[in-house]
Parts: structure tokens; C-alpha cells; sequence
């Protein structure tokens, strides 16, 4: 047995632990800088190789973006999407091996508005990036967050798909084809060259800004929208709704100006939380969509994401190493405690988690590309009632009357019964809110022709997550005008498709009634 005092001379098993190679693994020459996992140790110039070969895997192996096309970069000013602004100009260099063939913009989106900075410090953010983007000599958009309110309501109707033709090997090589020789005219006249195009629409789009040319922001519209957010009582719903607007603004950028492909710079870090958080808010049927490296949600304007594949370490040791410039802004979520949002709460879980164990955001990222739609796209003959007024994702209400969300709703009414009343039947389930789904014979009901003078019902055009959104806000009608204007015209179509089948108020009172009916 082992004693107290019992000696061993200084024998005692040390575990070994095991060294990292000081030589590259790559090269196996020169000395490792950096090391990003167990075992994958870099030197300075294999890292950067590594870096660009795995940008430029990910859009060849999907095969979304065609030579000549239009793709606007979103630009934040944050780490991943000034590495990936970084790797568009190092694939569209002179230098470059395997040239990138299409034809990049710059957005950023001034979010200054709804977290509150003052207008100084917006000018003064807007500055920074301005002097980034110019230095690129690619046309780039400045919107402001408030340029939101007056947006047209097509911007949340889908548009022609043009993306359904590009889906085989044939026609991205019939693509390529095509702008081969229209590569070669373009080096006999260096004047309709891509790079001088690039330059002329950057000293365009200087000049627009310098002259005032773009939507003038005033006190007003920034009240407007201040009072959108004071609206929303919880910074969940808060966080969710400027995804959701700011969504927007990009995809009218888009359409407005040409683009065809928008780039978003989602790291693997980011949609790992982005997955779980997704999940916590209801957004389970549209995780695909949401996480996926391509998003055709909205038909003619396809979202890609090429940054997945990278985690935030290996973006801030390529920024560190490479001198890219990034800007820190602060956002909604700036200095929120880690319970603040659902968001913000899963944010903080997966990166306590990762830091003991390294292979949860991994993990994470690996199950989210396994997942896929249930159904193929939805086509431009799809009714509009189909998706989501504002997220303009398939609408995931209209499902059978035995499902987990009957029995959400079921549950819901449960809870927010007071006393006794009459017992719940199926056909009469409760909508988020308390309202009942079931045939009533007030007025305002859905067998009645009146209408009801509050706010247009938006519950029936959204998803199960935007309604949840839209419950914690305190008023619609602070809403923009142009998703007003959008649920009134789906509710419009929807009354004249029923209309053949309802019955006039002369015609109801024409109708005798039987004794005990």
C-alpha cells in the first residue's frame, strides 16, 4: 500500500507532450509561423496559398458564379468580409494564376441609425471605408439604413429565376466559351477592358458622393426608423428585424444596379452560431437556405457565401500576417451581456465551447452541410401567399393539423386562458397573439365580407419565426411602408381568388332558413 512518506526518488511517469514540428508542414523547409490546428503548422508563404486555394475551391467547386456576371461583395467593414474583399482582388489581379472572371461591386450598409450613433460618428466610419474602397477601384454602394423606408414593395415579390438554366456542367462551359473571345476583344482594345471599366465606375461612384448624388439622409427618416426599433420590445426580435431589413436594402441594391450574385462574407465560426441561433427562433425548415453556400431564395439574385470554410482564427491570423484593413463599427449587439438576445446567448456558448473543446464550431459546420430542402425551389409560378412576407422564405404554417406547430399553437391558447371557458377543439387553433384561426360569425371573422378597420393581419403571410418577430413588436403600423403595401396587395389577391365563392349580403338574407337548422 502507499504510505505518507514513502520515496521515489524522483522516478515518478511524466506524460510526454507531444512538440509541434518547427518546419512548415507544407514546404517541410521553412520555419512555422502559425499554427491553426493540432498538427497543421504553416510557414508564412504556404499559409497564404492555403488560404487563397481554399477561396478559390470553394467557387469552383460549386460553380454558381459565371464569367461576365455582375456580384456584389457586402461589405461590413469586419474581419471576414475585408479577407474575402481580399481574395476578390487577389483573384482578379494581372498576377494571378487562375483569374476570377466576373465583375465585382462593393455595398455597405450604414446600420448607424438603429444602434444609436450619433451622425459624426457615422461620417466618420463611412470615411474609413470609403478610403478602403477606393483603393480597390471597384464601383461601391454607400446605403444608409434609413433609405429602408422608402423602398418599392417588388422588392419582396421573387423575381425571375435565372439561375435554373446555369444548373449543368453544359451550360457553365457554354459560359465560358462565350467570354473567351470576349476576353480576347477586350485585350485588342484595352479601352473596353474589364479593369478600365472597373476604374471608370469608381471615379463614378467618387463623384456621386462627393456631389451628393445619393439618397440625402435627414433627422426625420432617422427618427423613423428609431421609432421602428423602439417598437420592438426585445432585442431579439430587434437583432432579427435589422437582419431582415438589411436584407432587403441589399437585394434592391442588387436588382437596381445589375447584380446577379451577392457575396456575403459568413465565416464557419459565424454559421455555426447562425445554425443554432436559427434553430432557437424557429427558422428550423429554412436552415439549407440560411447557412447553405448558396441561398436562390429570391430567384434573380442568388446569395453565396464562399467565406464558410474558414473559421475566425485562421481570418484573423491571414489579416494579422497580410496587413488587411478592417474597420471596427458598432453595432445593435455591441457591449451586450451574454443573455441579452438568443443571439447573443448562443454567440457566447459556442465560443466558450469551442475554446476547451476545438472541434465544436467544426462539428457544428460539418452537420449544417448536410442539410437540404424538402423540395426543390419553388419555381416564378409559385403563388406569392407561398413565402414569407418578410424573410421570403416557403412558408412553414401550412402544414398538416398533427404537427409540432398545431401543437405549439394548442399549447399557446392553453396557456393564455384565464378561467374556464369552452373546450378546445382542433379546427379552432390559435394563432401567435391569441387569435383564433376558426370560423367565427362576428364581424372581422373569416366568413364575414367586412373588413376590419385596425391593421392589415400580417400572421397569415409569415413564416412561424416572423411571426414570433412581429408579436414582440408594440405597433405595426411602424412598420415600412412598402411591407404594409405588399400585405395589403397579397391579401387583395387572395379575396378576388375566393371571391366566386362568397356571398353577397342581399344573396345571404335571400336564403330561407329551415326551422331547427
Amino acid at each position: 500500500m502507499c504510505q505518507v512518506d514513502e520515496e521515489y526518488n524522483g522516478q515518478l511517469d511524466h506524460r510526454v507532450t507531444p512538440r509541434v514540428s518547427k518546419k512548415c508542414v507544407k514546404c517541410k523547409e521553412n520555419t512555422t509561423v502559425l499554427i491553426i490546428r493540432a498538427g497543421d503548422a504553416f510557414c508564412r508563404g504556404c499559409f497564404k496559398e492555403y488560404f487563397i486555394h481554399k477561396f478559390r475551391a470553394m467557387l469552383g467547386k460549386n460553380r454558381v458564379i459565371f464569367p461576365g456576371e455582375k456580384v456584389l461583395l457586402a461589405v461590413s467593414g469586419g474581419p471576414a468580409s475585408s479577407s474575402m474583399l481580399s481574395q476578390v482582388q487577389e483573384g482578379l489581379s494581372r498576377d494571378a494564376p487562375k483569374k476570377l472572371r466576373f465583375v465585382p461591386g462593393i455595398i455597405y450598409i450604414d446600420e448607424g441609425g438603429a444602434s444609436g450613433q450619433s451622425m459624426e460618428e457615422r461620417k466618420r466610419a463611412v470615411a474609413q471605408l470609403e478610403s478602403v474602397f477606393r483603393a480597390t477601384n471597384y464601383h461601391y454602394h454607400i446605403v444608409h439604413l434609413e433609405q429602408v423606408l422608402s423602398l418599392p414593395s417588388s422588392v419582396l415579390e421573387a423575381g425571375s429565376s435565372a439561375t435554373e438554366k446555369h444548373q449543368t456542367g453544359s451550360s457553365y462551359k457554354a459560359a465560358v466559351d462565350h467570354f473567351i473571345p470576349t476576353r480576347k476583344n477586350q485585350n485588342q482594345h484595352p479601352d473596353l477592358s474589364v479593369e478600365n471599366a472597373q476604374s471608370l465606375l469608381s471615379n463614378l461612384s467618387m463623384q456621386e458622393v462627393q456631389n451628393g448624388v445619393t439618397s440625402p439622409i435627414t433627422h426625420e427618416h432617422t427618427q423613423a426608423l428609431q421609432r421602428l426599433f423602439a417598437s420592438v420590445r426585445t432585442p431579439t426580435a430587434k437583432e432579427d428585424l435589422l437582419h431582415t431589413l438589411r436584407q432587403h436594402l441589399i437585394l434592391h441594391t442588387a436588382r437596381t444596379q445589375g447584380y446577379t450574385k451577392v457575396m456575403m462574407g459568413d465565416s464557419c465560426s459565424r454559421l455555426a452560431i447562425k445554425l443554432l441561433s436559427n434553430i432557437s427562433l424557429g427558422r428550423g425548415a429554412s436552415l439549407a437556405t440560411d447557412t447553405g453556400f448558396s441561398d436562390p431564395r429570391h430567384g434573380d439574385v442568388v446569395i453565396v457565401r464562399p467565406m464558410r470554410d474558414y473559421s475566425s482564427k485562421e481570418i484573423a491570423y491571414y489579416n494579422r500576417m497580410f496587413d488587411i484593413p478592417s474597420i471596427f463599427i458598432p453595432g445593435l449587439d455591441s457591449k451586450a451581456q451574454d443573455k441579452a438576445s438568443i443571439q447573443r446567448l448562443t454567440e457566447s456558448f459556442v465560443t466558450k465551447l469551442q475554446t476547451d473543446f476545438p472541434s465544436t464550431v467544426s462539428t457544428i459546420y460539418r452537420t449544417s452541410e448536410k442539410l437540404h430542402t424538402a423540395c426543390p425551389p419553388q419555381n416564378t409560378n409559385t403563388q406569392l401567399s407561398a413565402k414569407c412576407l418578410l424573410c421570403v422564405c416557403a412558408l412553414d404554417t401550412k402544414l398538416e393539423e398533427f404537427s409540432a406547430y398545431q401543437a405549439t399553437l394548442i399549447s399557446e391558447q392553453l396557456s393564455q386562458r384565464r378561467g374556464p371557458g369552452p373546450e378546445f377543439t382542433p379546427g379552432t387553433a390559435a394563432a401567435p397573439g391569441g387569435q383564433s384561426q376558426g370560423c367565427e360569425t362576428g364581424d372581422g371573422g373569416c366568413c364575414s365580407s367586412a373588413k376590419s378597420p385596425e391593421t392589415v393581419d400580417l400572421k397569415s403571410l409569415l413564416c412561424y419565426s416572423c411571426r414570433l418577430t412581429i408579436k414582440d413588436m408594440t405597433a405595426l403600423d411602424a412598420l415600412p411602408q412598402y411591407i404594409l403595401s405588399e400585405a395589403e396587395r397579397r391579401r387583395s389577391q387572395m379575396r378576388e381568388e375566393i371571391s366566386e365563392f362568397l356571398l353577397d349580403e342581399e344573396e345571404n338574407e335571400a336564403i330561407p332558413r329551415v326551422n331547427g337548422s
